[in-house]
């Protein structure tokens, strides 16, 4: 067995030489864990290996996936009648974390696929795809061409008994499908909205069959995690959450990336050491942590942890951990604008509050930085931000998470609201 790799998901990956082929992942040290969960490993040894790993959701929940995993039911004799789908419609602005990891190296969540389906059972796979990510979907396409070739998918894998496949989808392209609901929606070929809890899915989910969804991150540690052992995944991480992270930053920073780092690795460090800190003549005056539906934290914020309870406590969501930056010379009314802009268009329309009210919210967004503002406009954007932020007031967390940067914005950036409304314009373009 190779030696542990302290960067587990992206040790494979080299941009340059593009993605390993079936071989060349085996010498690296793929396909060890798949030859030990089909040798010798009962599938419930699968589900406490990674509950004991503490690996959470990377898609942004943050769920344990072990926990997730046990709540399907055990009947062996519906494995033809369970499904695995891994979440590849990564729309989230800002995050690119798993387009590296499916162009990088798509193997690697081919045996994270397999792991998976093999704990709970599930005899079907499939990656629901962002439809614009072509090269990944190319290159995925390959892998598993490749991997059935060797027989790693299709009947009877390596003797064992488990037979599995995986189909990859291309996603219509919709926000709303990062919601596992609206995804399993999608599939079945209806329009994309989510459905009510429960049933959930892990008992009646893809045409009513108990099924799992889970995040492209969160599949790719699953080789890593059976090969090395639960203990060592865990040890990896700097807090109480287990493994590694990829984390990332977009923005005005010198090196704009991401970077598989330990979970709960400082977000200073994460800025200052790897993205090389700002950008000359620019200074950081606030940043979403983990993508656009995540509130903003000031730059007093930079020594908190990135896991799960810190940025929590910190005021924020860990999300998908990849941080866009607000700089000193941008709007910060503007880029809330944008975001919301974003957020309206991508409703699916099923409840009236977050299909009247975010487009609402951009409007009077537009009208404020376009020098339009009125005095209360403030006072109906802090309406909007309690009444579509509040969970359970909406179908589900699409408007909620629209709503984390708008809340905080009211309040980080306070001065900056009434001085577009006192101005009548951006005081930023009169400064230019």
């Amino acid at each position: 067995m190779t030696p542990p790799s302290e960067r587990p998901l992206t040790a494979m990956i080299d941009p340059a030489a593009g993605p390993p082929d079936c071989a060349a992942y085996g010498r690296a040290g793929g396909w060890q864990a798949a030859r030990r969960a089909l040798g010798g490993l009962a599938p419930a040894d699968i589900i406490d290996m990674v509950t004991r790993s503490k690996l959470r959701g990377r898609g942004g929940a943050g769920f344990s996936t072990g926990q997730k995993w046990s709540f399907v039911p055990e009947d062996p004799a519906s494995a033809r009648r369970k499904y695995l789908i891994a979440n590849a419609d990564e729309m989230e602005p800002g995050t690119f974390k798993d387009r590296l990891l499916l162009e990088g190296n798509p193997l690697q969540l081919v045996e994270g696929m397999i792991l998976a389906a093999y704990g709970v059972q599930a005899g079907h796979g499939i990656v629901f795809l962002r439809g614009e990510y072509h090269l990944a979907c190319t290159r995925l396409h390959h892998a598993i061409g490749e991997a059935r070739q060797q027989g790693w998918l299709g009947e009877n894998i390596l003797g064992s008994g488990f037979s599995f496949d995986i189909h990859v989808h291309s996603s219509a392209g919709r926000y709303i499908c990062g919601e596992e609901t609206a995804l399993l929606t999608a599939l079945e070929g209806r329009r994309a909205t989510p459905r009510s809890k429960p049933p959930f899915p892990q008992t009646g989910g893809l045409w009513g069959a108990p099924s799992v969804v889970n995040n492209v991150e969160t599949l790719c540690n699953l080789p890593h995690i059976i090969a090395n052992g639960p203990e060592w995944f865990a040890g990896l991480g700097l807090g109480e959450d287990g493994g590694t992270k990829i984390y990332g930053a977009s923005g005005r920073v010198a090196k704009p990336g991401a970077w598989e780092l330990p979970i709960g690795t400082p977000l200073r460090q994460i800025i200052e050491e790897h993205a090389g800190g700002m950008l000359p003549g620019y200074r950081l005056r606030a940043l979403l942590p983990g993508g656009a539906s995540t509130a903003f934290l000031d730059a007093t914020s930079l020594d908190v942890a990135m896991d799960y309870g810190s940025v929590e406590k910190a005021g924020s969501r860990l999300g998908t951990g990849m941080a866009i930056i607000l700089d000193d010379r941008t709007c910060p009314i503007g880029m809330i604008r944008n975001l919301e802009h974003f957020f309206a268009q991508e409703s699916c329309g099923w409840c009236t509050p977050c299909r009247d009210g975010l487009p609402w919210v951009e409007r009077l967004l537009s009208a404020i930085e376009d020098g339009m503002g009125q005095a209360d406009d403030m006072d109906q954007l802090a309406r909007h931000a309690r009444m579509l932020g509040a969970p359970g007031r909406t179908f589900c967390a699409h408007a909620p998470g629209a709503m984390a940067p708008l809340a905080s914005g009211l309040k980080l950036f306070a001065a900056d609201f009434t001085d577009h409304i006192r101005h009548g314009r951006c005081p930023l373009r009169m400064a230019a």
